[in-house]
């Protein structure tokens, strides 16, 4: 007599891990804290590509037309007019002053933008494996934390700005008492961003109004 066959789940889902190597001493996984979660780096191959092509060209131009003097040929023109004006500019003139000032930011910003991690739209989600990095785009944070506060009851507009350290939800209500509905946002907007994983869960400011009146 053969027994029912109960029918199968369906698989949850799996993770994969990366396979330790055979004389790599195994890690006791409990109790184990959660590795650093920083934030992710841009390339910037685009930016370094027409940096290195400028410099390159400029030095290439500049090495040519110095190796023309002392070949015994004549200077370049733009070699000597820029020579000339040199010459007679005074460096306490105010447009100096201004052009000087203005190309000291420039290279100031080029080194805020080199020492910068960049991709901000990019948050760094938690690391409970050291092997594996995550994030979560900014944009679909957002998105889930507004569906979210869509299903609180009463609650019949949402906007959320979310920013790396800051989350800032605008909810409308059509009915219930708004302190009812900002208490019920809170927890629930709460559990969400803690759902989200992220390594620094940013800080929530809900605000909830009526809608306002359309004029006829």
């Amino acid at each position: 007599m053969t027994e029912p066959v109960s029918p199968q789940e369906p698989p949850g889902p799996v993770l994969v891990k990366p396979e330790r190597a055979a004389d790599e001493p195994a890690t006791p996984t409990a109790g184990r804290q959660g590795a650093k979660a920083g934030r992710f780096w841009s390339v910037r191959r685009i930016p370094a590509a027409l940096l290195a092509l400028v410099v390159l060209g400029g030095a290439g131009l500049l090495l040519y037309d110095i190796a023309a003097v002392r070949a015994d040929r004549p200077a370049m023109q733009w070699r000597r007019s820029t020579a000339d004006h040199l010459a007679r500019w005074r460096v306490d003139e105010p447009w100096v002053i201004v052009v000087a000032a203005a190309v000291a930011l420039l290279g100031l910003w080029l080194i805020l933008l080199a020492l910068t991690p960049g991709l901000r739209s990019l948050l760094p989600m938690r690391r409970d494996d050291p092997t594996v990095r995550a994030g979560l785009d900014r944009d679909a944070a957002a998105l889930v934390l507004r569906d979210r506060a869509m299903e609180v009851p009463g609650v019949q507009s949402v906007r959320v700005r979310l920013r790396r350290k800051k989350a800032t939800v605008r909810a409308r209500s059509h009915f219930r008492e708004l302190d009812d509905v900002r208490t019920d946002l809170d927890t629930t907007l709460a559990g969400a961003v803690a759902a989200l994983g992220l390594a620094r869960p940013p800080a929530l400011t809900v605000r909830v109004a009526r809608p306002s009146a359309k004029k006829g």
